[in-house]
């Protein structure tokens, strides 16, 4: 599905399908972090690889909230791997990646601090 922003500032999610999203018009094919102030690449190929640490990397971002998105389906991450998170009072919302794409934009045009977590 392709996507068209409003004016959104920074990067974008510009569109996803079957393990691939599309930001600023660039075609990832492995799991990202998108945020305003810029793409990383997220260096976990499935959901059975996650880890604290993973989630570690996304507070490090500061952000007000961190979508989730746990892939073709809703998979919700271990309470223990979100501790930091929610130790610094960052929210997490955990849906689908298709769904987190949606979401993050909307959001980020909201000029809300926003990270997406992608896994594809």
């Amino acid at each position: 599905m392709k996507l068209v922003p409003d004016s959104l500032q920074g990067y974008s999610i510009t569109g996803y399908g079957p393990g691939w999203v599309s930001v600023n018009g660039e075609k990832n094919l492995t799991s990202v972090i998108v945020s305003a102030n810029g793409i990383t690449q997220w260096n976990c190929d499935s959901f059975e690889n996650l880890s604290r640490q993973h989630f570690d990397q996304l507070a490090a971002l500061n952000p007000e909230l961190v979508l989730f998105g746990s892939g073709e389906r809703i998979r919700f991450a271990q309470p223990q791997w979100l501790q930091n998170l929610y130790a610094l009072r960052i929210g997490v919302e955990t849906m689908d990646t298709q769904a987190a794409c949606r979401t993050y934009n909307f959001l980020a045009a909201e000029g809300r601090k926003v990270v997406a977590a992608l896994l594809l």
